[in-house]
């Protein structure tokens, strides 16, 4: 089913991101109330949070942004666009598009001009729960060319986290038994947006990505696993699995699962899809390929990955130079800031690049990049590249955390360090016994004793030997914290915190 051209046309007054907050559902239900000829979609979140909720006044070609207006301006803007005007006073940006474009009209500055919107370009614009919105590639596309692409995984709820997809689909549909395709969104930390925005802002650029790695499987079996606590998510994903349930081959089931840190890795998703009472990583070999859910090969990704198949079966040309499908990164900026966004960036562009898509509260000290266990960095010079980032001890998570220069380095370390003893599963020693080393150790240094060989070996055992990502990467803060600010380990070895910021830590 296709839009016709009046409806693409006609006078439009879209609310993105309505239901994040209750003046958001205000705005939605003020410009419904108001509406007579006009049509008033509620689309998913842009991903600039700051933004919602953003009203978005379309009109032969021309879209005017209000971000987060008022109830009674509300009502003014779609009276005036039910008149034929179409009102741009008090606007943020007006931007002139094609009349069908599928995708959001970009300003020329501001968070939303920040990066690119491919994989984000229907967040914000499209009804999310309109399969007409979206053209679904899965059935006259093959996956196998994307596989063959180098498309790699994206975010540590992903089997295959910054490798290529190709081998864990070949291993699935070879091995015996019926494949099964899950969706792992459960992601108890909220420095990580990005699987949200996609699964609220282009639900059916997921769905397609699931459907066509399924036709690739030869299976119709699908889940989608997503946190307890995200109720309304839950319920608009159901909605739109129910719209799409005609256009596509596969219809996924929804699962719950425990609002739980740990919960998010790949296979401890799988345990918590089969109903385990302990949540915990699985040993490995074998890999989720070879024996996944109850016993079947199974392909696990994250929103992001399946949102990349759909954009890289829709745009094919849009790819690295080395022929790799999986061009951008999103990257969700949060830290010291007024509000979080979710922005997404080329290969070629710098991290530094996330600065300009939010407001930093205080003056820039550091970074940690990766997420709660990324590394710490007092420059963003680097490339997205899971190279660069690797070869800078950065993690590859999707996550720029800004933090300002009341932050003290051992401290941030040292929280994070002990978030990994209280967080971790327990099944393997380095997790289970080294984190809660790792925090003695940094506890430590505040009563005067700063042992680095004694961190920086324990560190590489853990890399080396832990069963969970959450003990192999647990030491990334505190190494890179310690190197990139050797002198605030020394002064707190001395008794005085830098900041200032250090009364009775960890």
């Amino acid at each position: 089913m296709n839009r016709t051209g009046d409806e693409v046309q006609s006078p439009t007054v879209r609310v993105s991101g309505a239901g994040r907050t209750e003046h958001g559902e205000r705005v939605l239900s003020a410009a419904r109330a108001a509406a007579d000829s006009v049509r008033v979609l509620r689309t998913g979140p842009t991903g600039i949070s700051a933004y919602d909720p953003l009203v978005l006044a379309t009109d032969a070609g021309r879209t005017a942004f209000f971000p987060a207006p008022e109830t009674s301006r509300v009502r003014d803007l779609v009276a005036d666009v039910e008149d034929g005007a179409l009102p741009t006073d008090g606007a943020a940006a007006v931007v002139q598009h094609d009349v069908e474009t599928t995708t959001l009209p970009v300003p020329t500055d501001g968070p939303l001009a920040v990066g690119q919107r491919s994989v984000l370009g229907p967040c914000g614009w499209v009804d999310p729960l309109d399969p007409a919105a979206c053209q679904f590639r899965s059935l006259d596309r093959d996956a196998g060319a994307i596989a063959d692409a180098g498309l790699v995984g994206r975010g540590r709820g992903d089997a295959t986290a910054d490798e290529p997809v190709a081998d864990a689909w070949r291993q699935a549909r070879e091995t015996d038994g019926d494949p099964v395709v899950v969706v792992n969104a459960n992601d108890a930390d909220d420095r990580q947006r990005a699987d949200r925005t996609l699964l609220a802002g282009s639900t059916m650029s997921v769905l397609d990505g699931v459907a066509a790695v399924a036709e690739y499987l030869d299976t119709t079996d699908a889940v989608i696993h997503v946190a307890e606590t995200d109720t309304e998510l839950r319920a608009r994903l159901q909605q739109a699995i129910d719209a799409a349930a005609d256009e596509l081959p596969v219809v996924p089931v929804l699962v719950e699962g425990p609002d739980e840190y740990r919960a998010g890795a790949p296979t401890a998703a799988l345990e918590a899809i089969e109903g385990a009472d302990r949540i915990e990583p699985r040993l490995q070999p074998p890999s989720p390929a070879e024996y996944g859910l109850y016993g079947r090969p199974t392909v696990i990704h994250t929103p992001r990955t399946f949102a990349q198949i759909h954009l890289a079966l829709s745009a094919p040309e849009e790819s690295d130079a080395d022929g790799s499908a999986s061009a951008t990164r999103l990257l969700t900026v949060t830290g010291d800031v007024a509000a979080p966004a979710t922005i997404e960036i080329g290969s070629d562009a710098r991290l530094s690049t996330a600065r300009d898509a939010v407001e930093l509260e205080g003056s820039f000290k550091m970074a940690c990049v990766g997420g709660v266990f990324g590394g710490i960095t007092r420059t963003l010079d680097v490339t997205p590249t899971t190279a660069e980032l690797t070869a800078a001890g950065l993690g590859t998570e999707g996550v720029v955390e800004l933090l300002n220069d009341e932050r003290c380095a051992v401290a941030t370390a040292g929280e994070r360090a002990r978030f990994a003893s209280e967080a971790n599963s327990g099944r393997c020693v380095p997790g289970r016994e080294g984190t809660v080393q790792l925090t003695e150790l940094v506890r430590a240094v505040y009563r005067g004793s700063l042992d680095r060989e004694k961190i920086r070996e324990l560190g590489r055992v853990m890399a080396r030997s832990s069963n969970c990502r959450i003990g192999a990467r647990a030491p990334r803060p505190v190494l890179t914290a310690m190197d990139e600010f050797e002198s605030s380990f020394e002064a707190h070895a001395n008794g005085r915190c830098p900041s200032g910021a250090c009364t009775d830590k960890l």
